[in-house]
């Protein structure tokens, strides 16, 4: 792109991107919004993020080989 050609993301992959932290804003703020409880909101904010990590990693490099990443 524009500091290595190693790298090579599509319209789609920045609309993926994009969406996938879109997404993960508003379901912060869903949780920030119904959850009262402190602990309670940590630990989702916790999942939240976890899990949008590992959505992030299984479509950039397939570390679990799922037909989700499209390999």
């Amino acid at each position: 792109m524009q500091l290595t050609d190693e790298i090579n993301w599509s319209l789609g992959d920045f609309a993926m991107a994009g969406a996938l932290l879109f997404g993960l804003g508003l379901a912060l703020e869903l949780v920030k919004k119904k959850v009262s409880n402190k602990v309670h909101r940590v630990i989702a904010v916790l999942i939240l993020v976890m899990l949008s990590f590992l959505i992030w990693a299984e479509l950039g490099v397939g570390i679990f080989g799922t037909p989700f990443a499209g390999l």
